[in-house]
């Protein structure tokens, strides 16, 4: 009888220990709801983007929107392209003990950084595309040691970038670019844990550290006073001033300097103005997306009325531009060829030269020119080009040209101005992938069968591997892989063209034109990589299986399907 006792006390006792080790998970599921609702009212627009909190419901089986569980505990908060506004209050969020991601990419969030470092158990913080400002102290990344990766990109952070964000032990993942943070680079305490890094774009200056030596020149850019390995040059430092001038000799030395700087961007100026702004082609007004009807026009399909038209109307407006030039004389800068193997030809052909538009999009506009000695080529007028200065420009360019593969289009010759640029390389009659596979190309779309597309998708891959290698350093290698960038030989052999844009343009030219920034972790945080062609390579892999248009490069969602899904 006392053993039946002593074994029933027993049951009892594990019965309500089970129970109250079951209570707290209940409790705290609960709280956890709570602290996502008071969150919530933070947001001056929380009621309509987050309609789906509602209370009485539970955030992981009814999957609240941007809530991330694991086994019914809240991990992770993606609040992204939502369009979110309003303070953050991160008090609430300490009560989620078992959050490890917060995301806020892509709102329109102000201010200062909140006090995110009171979430000391975050592995992941992505903050990119936002309005945040200011600086941030520079202890305040010191309790967050788990973090991982730190993504606060495409902001108006200033000042220095905080010491304690470069001692952080597990820092994998460092994106600061398109930001103002200014002066020395900090020490990296652990260099073999970080894997990514993004500097570009901000003010920064003087060496870049040892501990920075296995990330190139590419993760630095557009920082003009930086220096170091990186970019092959060594930090000069500026001689002071004699201690034993006075300071009214150095205010005349300072002043002398600058009426001589100042005097000579007089003379420029003025020589500038008289300077005949010239133009090799006329922009006709069109479409930004020349495909919404995704009715593939070609030459073979063209009315002859029309070509015509358009190559006369044209020829006209080049001959109104070169007699302009002729009162002009030796004011406009000539071509600059880049491949040697190409014979020369300069500005003065090209004005001469008949031409039809081929098309126009983002990043300008693309015209078929016959010089009077039969060359043919074509010539890509763009004003987007603004990203780098005259001297990058031309090395950028010069390399393109060097580039040999029997399935890279390497450009022919370049001229540099700042309010636009002309590339000009060899015109392939047969055109490009997207019309053979979509237009009316006659005999030559008919002999598109299996054993030349895989033809063309074996050229496409070793293209791409080519430009990956050769630029290497580049964010990303193409970044506007599609197949209307994607030519073709009469055997069928593709040649890759348009590559390498990304560095030359803008974030926003470049958001809108390079096809790169429909892939999947771009839309998602704005960031792309090598794994961006990738993606583009599936979407012409897809287009040349299946003979559909994608509606993936299209912006305006006017036809194709949506190939991906």
């Amino acid at each position: 009888m006392a053993a039946a006792s002593t074994a029933a006390f027993s049951s009892l006792l594990l019965f309500l220990f089970a129970s109250f080790s079951l209570f707290p998970t209940l409790c705290f599921s609960g709280s956890d709801a709570d602290s996502l609702l008071k969150f919530k009212k933070s947001l001056k627009n929380g009621d309509s983007k987050l309609n789906d909190w509602i209370p009485g419901s539970s955030p992981c089986p009814k999957k609240w929107v941007g809530v991330m569980c694991r086994r019914g505990t809240i991990i992770g908060l993606h609040l992204t392209n939502l369009g979110l506004t309003g303070s953050v209050d991160v008090e609430t969020l300490t009560q989620l003990r078992s959050l490890r991601t917060f995301s806020l990419v892509n709102n329109t969030f102000t201010g200062s950084i909140p006090e995110f470092n009171e979430l000391g158990a975050l592995k992941a913080i992505y903050l990119s595309n936002n309005q945040f400002a200011g600086e941030i102290p520079d202890d305040y990344f010191g309790s967050m040691g788990s973090l991982k990766k730190v993504w606060l990109n495409d902001n108006n952070f200033t000042g220095k970038i905080p010491s304690s964000l470069m001692q952080l032990p597990n820092l994998m993942e460092l994106h600061l670019e398109e930001n103002q943070f200014s002066g020395k680079i900090p020490d990296l305490m652990y260099p073999n844990v970080l894997k990514s890094l993004n500097l570009t774009s901000n003010k920064l200056e003087g060496n870049i550290p040892e501990s920075f030596s296995k990330f190139n020149a590419s993760s630095f850019d557009r920082n003009v006073k930086l220096c170091g390995r990186q970019f092959r040059s060594h930090c000069v430092r500026h001689p002071t001033l004699n201690k034993s001038a006075s300071p009214s000799t150095a205010s005349i030395i300072i002043t002398s300097v600058t009426l001589v700087v100042v005097f000579f961007f007089v003379i420029v100026g003025i020589a500038s103005t008289t300077h005949a702004k010239e133009h090799i082609l006329r922009s006709i007004s069109s479409s930004r997306d020349p495909l919404k009807n995704v009715h593939i026009v070609t030459d073979s399909t063209r009315p002859k009325s029309i070509e015509s038209s358009r190559k006369s109307s044209l020829s006209m407006e080049i001959k109104r531009e070169s007699s302009h030039k002729e009162k002009n004389k030796n004011k406009t800068k000539d071509l600059i060829m880049v491949n040697g193997e190409t014979t020369p030809f300069g500005l003065e052909d090209l004005m001469k030269a008949s031409a039809e538009m081929l098309e126009t999009g983002v990043l300008g506009s693309s015209y078929k020119a016959v010089m009077e000695n039969g060359m043919v080529v074509v010539v890509k007028r763009t004003r987007e080009m603004n990203k780098l200065g005259k001297e990058k420009f031309g090395v950028e360019m010069k390399r393109f040209g060097e580039f040999k593969h029997p399935n890279v289009l390497a450009p022919l010759a370049f001229q540099f101005r700042r309010e636009e640029k002309l590339i000009v390389s060899e015109y392939i009659p047969c055109g490009s992938l997207l019309c053979a596979l979509h237009g009316d190309r006659g005999v030559f779309h008919a002999k598109l069968n299996w054993q030349n597309r895989l033809k063309i998708i074996k050229g496409i891959a070793e293209g791409l591997g080519y430009i990956h290698t050769q630029l290497a350093t580049y964010v990303v290698s193409h970044g506007n892989l599609k197949s209307s960038n994607v030519l073709l030989t009469e055997t069928y052999d593709p040649l890759l063209n348009d590559y390498g844009f990304h560095p030359f343009v803008n974030s926003d030219s470049a958001a809108q034109g390079l096809f790169g920034y429909k892939s999947p972790e771009c839309l998602q945080n704005q960031h792309v990589s090598p794994k961006s062609d990738v993606y583009c390579f599936g979407v012409v892999i897809l287009e040349i299986m299946t003979g559909k248009y994608p509606s993936q490069y299209l912006n305006n969602g006017g036809g194709g399907i949506d190939i991906v899904q």
